[in-house]
């Protein structure tokens, strides 16, 4: 699946209007944006910790799906996040790439960066659970 099929996807499976969009994918990574505002804004104008634990699922989540295809069943089963330093009032961007994919298991690196920064915001490991097809 390539990122226009990956968007369209997510909208159908999760409902339109929300602030995460794959921007990319290839066969090696997948790049994922949220977009800062009031919704995943918190005090002191600080991306806040569930909006980037969301957007390394949704880049995870969209990373495997662009290999395997739209499994709409495959499931978080473990999320790691390490956070960094503080995520300040921008676009968030996540790249994630295979640790990891097996028939029943991925792994996914996902490191995310304030938009143009070099320096990680947070870095998290995700594991899905893949359905058996039947």
């Amino acid at each position: 699946m390539n990122a226009h099929d990956l968007n369209l996807f997510l909208d159908d499976a999760f409902g339109g209007g929300r602030p995460f969009l794959i921007e990319d994918v290839d066969d090696v990574r997948l790049i994922a944006r949220v977009h800062a505002d009031g919704v995943t804004l918190r005090p002191g104008a600080t991306i806040s910790g569930p909006t980037l634990m969301a957007l390394a699922d949704v880049a995870a989540y969209g990373q495997i799906l662009a290999h395997i295809g739209p499994v709409a069943l495959a499931v978080t089963s473990s999320l790691n996040i390490v956070f960094l330093r503080k995520a300040g009032r921008s676009d968030m961007v996540a790249e994630a790439s295979f640790l990891k994919l097996g028939r029943k298991l991925a792994v996914v690196d996902v490191r995310i960066r304030s938009d143009g920064a070099a320096d990680l915001v947070a870095q998290a490991v995700v594991t899905y659970a893949i359905p058996s097809a039947t």
